[in-house]
């Protein structure tokens, strides 16, 4: 099966709500990323966009483009989480265009493209699929049974301030990170960017009726214990604990019940990513809320700090390591090896008293 993916991020992949092509640009294992079509960056690589670190994707300014040098492209990945979750009008001519040339349009958002008549229409005639990873989780129905006391793998989770706020990707960086030291690892993705990563284990939590989030967040945890028989497990958030239009967290906390929390947070963002109306709470704020709900503090903090500079970023992180007492740190500089180093050692630690 050809996995060979572009992605459309046409006027966005330079801004937040680029969220799923950033995070398929910076790991994909479901998916051969040979492209990004943004005509605004086109002819830059789009790692050194994201991030400065050179990928070798090409940023085309057309799928016709991309194509003409890459013409083994099979399928079109909707790069773009907008609020609302609503295909841009602007992309219906693009995803027009790879329809009739018989592509995949493998789709994240909350809105459904097989649901609309003239896509649908158009697909049928041009034989292309389209694929709503959202709407199959619509249907998803697991009560919260208790198993997840069965797991002796330990749990460590992501969560964050804010949406947009690089949780998943900490998250894999921690995974791989385990990897490296040989230790037997699962990784648990909860969002339509980690199931198109290709992770064994995922979920897509806001496609979930409410009632059955806990049951579907322990049984993808649970089956990745049993399937896997790893040592740990490492798993992240959604949203934000205290985002008022996006919370998230507690129902990871409550139905995975993580030996160890870690904090993601955006020194620098005084605002909800997508919600400027909203003033971010003071970091402290999170922590107490943290520890009031998992009994204890997060046993790191990691920080998101593209707003700043590498000086600025490792001066903050040492400030707030200083003030709370916690292990912080900047993956993107430091790299999360303390962090994995410090939880190894903690569960040395237990299992001596144990």
């Amino acid at each position: 099966m050809n996995r060979k993916a572009i992605i459309l991020a046409q006027d966005r992949y330079d801004s937040v709500n680029g969220k799923t092509a950033h995070g398929l640009v910076q790991f994909s294992k479901g998916y051969e990323i040979a492209g990004v079509i943004d005509s605004k960056l086109a002819g830059r690589d789009a790692g050194e966009v994201l991030d400065g670190i050179h990928r070798n994707i090409a940023i085309f300014p057309s799928l016709s483009e991309a194509l003409s040098v890459t013409p083994d492209i099979k399928t079109l990945i909707i790069g773009v989480a907008n609020a609302g979750g609503i295909l841009p009008d602007d992309y219906y001519p693009l995803v027009g265009e790879a329809i009739r040339k018989g592509m995949t349009i493998v789709n994240g958002l909350h809105m459904f493209l097989s649901d609309h008549p003239e896509l649908c229409r158009l697909a049928l005639k041009y034989g292309a699929e389209l694929i709503d990873v959202r709407k199959m989780f619509n249907d998803l129905r697991i009560s919260f049974s208790g198993k997840i006391k069965e797991v002796t793998a330990k749990k460590v989770a992501v969560i964050g301030t804010d949406g947009i706020i690089g949780k998943r990707t900490t998250a894999i960086n921690i995974y791989e990170s385990f990897q490296q030291r040989k230790i037997k690892t699962s990784f648990v993705a909860m969002g339509q960017t980690g199931w198109m990563q290709g992770f064994k284990h995922a979920i897509v939590l806001d496609s979930i009726v409410l009632d059955f989030i806990t049951g579907a967040i322990e049984d993808v945890v649970w089956n990745a214990w049993k399937e896997d028989d790893p040592e740990y497990i490492v798993t992240h958030g959604e949203g934000a604990m205290l985002h008022p239009a996006d919370p998230g967290g507690f129902e990871l906390l409550a139905a995975a019940q993580p030996e160890y929390v870690i904090l993601q947070y955006a020194p620098e963002r005084k605002t909800y990513a997508l919600f400027p109306e909203y003033e971010m709470p003071q970091l402290d704020r999170e922590l107490k809320l943290i520890e009031a709900f998992d009994g204890k503090p997060p046993i790191a903090i990691t920080l998101y700090t593209k707003e700043l500079g590498k000086e600025d970023a490792l001066k903050k992180a040492r400030e707030i390591e200083a003030q709370y007492n916690i292990l912080t740190r900047v993956p993107y500089y430091e790299g999360v090896n303390d962090i994995v180093s410090k939880i190894c050692q903690n569960q040395g630690l237990q299992t001596m008293v144990n």
